[in-house]
């Protein structure tokens, strides 16, 4: 009799633990904590970050960003193993002039591909605290959908803001 108590016991707790948690139930903040810290931690394993010469990604000239001697434009290394991980989405971001650019990304366009190119928000949540060499970690639009978001400054050797590093999962209303 007891036997049968424990094993059914046991059952009721297997089966709840296999319940899908619900969306609101996610710590947003300590998931897109832990995937920017793997990004970061990858990107400066590789050195520096620093600005050096130009790039074409997409259809805009951008300048190139650099961690140590790895050039980031256009290199899905990083954001995809980050991605691989973590789950969610990864996208790094260079300054160009007044705008940040998509330089590499796994953020997706409605067609599937590579939101290559395009810009942050110029009226967002984000680019505010980014201009002030801040982070940001809330709710963003990106291309039309909303995502929990985490945007962190990238700044040169001189403490010059040069691009942004993004994380952020896809939130289902």
């Amino acid at each position: 009799m007891k036997r049968a108590a424990l094993y059914g016991f046991l059952m009721v707790c297997l089966m709840g633990s296999m319940l899908p948690i619900s969306y609101s139930q996610v710590d947003w903040s300590a998931k897109t904590a832990k995937a920017m810290e793997a990004l970061k931690s990858k990107t400066n394993q590789l050195g520096l970050p620093k600005l050096e010469g130009e790039e074409k990604v997409s259809d805009k000239k951008v300048p190139g960003l650099y961690f140590g001697t790895t050039k980031m434009n256009n290199n899905f290394t990083v954001i995809d193993e980050v991605k691989k991980e973590n789950s969610g989405t990864a996208t790094l971001f260079v300054k160009s002039g007044d705008e940040y650019v998509r330089i590499t990304t796994n953020v997706q366009k409605d067609d599937g591909s590579r939101a290559l190119g395009t810009i942050l928000d110029p009226k967002g949540k984000a680019i505010v605290a980014i201009n002030n060499g801040e982070s940001f970690a809330g709710d963003v639009d990106i291309l039309g959908k909303t995502y929990n978001t985490r945007y962190e400054p990238i700044k040169d050797s001189k403490g010059a803001v040069i691009g942004i590093w993004y994380v952020g999962y896809l939130k289902l209303e």
